[in-house]
């Protein structure tokens, strides 16, 4: 809505990222996974591909200087938490 509202207004079109400017790894994401469904999630730990980033973080300074936004939940638990119930409550069949 944040960014519908600034064209509404006349803004620009713009791209954000929206993110908690953390990174994570792909691990401590599987191990809260874990913890906050309590399912195991099955994986394999390997080598890191060729052209995968070291590191990947999403920043979203951006939208919050031009839009005003905030992360509502800035910890992973959370994160994957609110994920969780979304995923648990949404309709059987849906699939956006």
């Amino acid at each position: 809505m944040l960014a519908l509202e600034a064209l509404e207004r006349g803004g620009p079109t713009a791209a954000y990222n929206l993110g908690s400017g953390r990174g994570y790894s792909v691990l401590e994401v599987i191990r809260a996974a874990e913890k906050v469904t309590g399912k195991k999630v099955p994986c394999r730990v390997g080598p890191r591909r060729p052209g995968d980033p070291a590191v990947l973080v999403a920043a979203a300074g951006k939208a919050m200087a031009e839009l005003g936004w905030r992360p509502r939940y800035t910890e992973l638990e959370d994160i994957i938490a609110a994920a969780w119930q979304w995923h648990r409550r949404r309709p059987r069949g849906f699939k956006g």
